[in-house]
């Protein structure tokens, strides 16, 4: 297992707006196990600093579907590395593993400003057969900003067949 390098750069085909290594107009969101998870626990964490077309309206508030689409990402993308993990591989080795987003919530608590790095922190919850929950707080500096929580779907490799 390699957490030196984000999920995202050991997928495939991955294309994705918001965590896609191969889509060079995405924002390319990066996630890897926290350091007190290297070993692949249940949560990992996502640095992204807002660039200026990432704002709202109010041109120092990042856009709320920019914020959700890095929930949704980051999120899936860990659900997909613990996967790899608790089969023992590599992600991105053997079989695709991909999951899908089945269910996003998203709960805004203050608007993130645009100046700052935000630190994104996800955590699995539960596992199931098919599918994985996972909690999501966005935070800009001292602040908590958005909650969120996926049901992130093991698709296989049926979704990334026709990619």
């Amino acid at each position: 297992m390699n957490t030196a390098i984000a999920f995202q750069d050991q997928l495939q085909h991955n294309h994705c707006f918001g965590c896609g290594a191969h889509n060079a107009g995405g924002l390319r969101i990066k996630s890897h196990w926290s350091d007190e998870n290297a070993s692949g626990e249940s949560e990992a964490i996502c640095r992204f600093t807002p660039q200026p077309h990432h704002c709202s309206g109010p041109t120092r508030y990042v856009n709320g579907g920019i914020v959700s689409t890095i929930i949704d990402c980051h999120c899936v993308c860990t659900a997909m590395a613990k996967a790899y993990a608790m089969a023992g591989r590599a992600i991105g080795t053997g079989d695709e593993m991909m999951f899908v987003t089945g269910r996003l919530e998203v709960n805004y608590k203050k608007p993130v400003p645009m100046e700052r790095e935000i630190l994104v922190k996800a955590t699995i919850t539960e596992i199931g057969a098919r599918k994985m929950v996972v909690l999501c707080d966005v935070w800009s500096g001292a602040d908590l900003c958005v909650e969120g929580r996926v049901i992130a779907v093991n698709v296989g490799n049926a979704w990334s067949e026709s990619c």
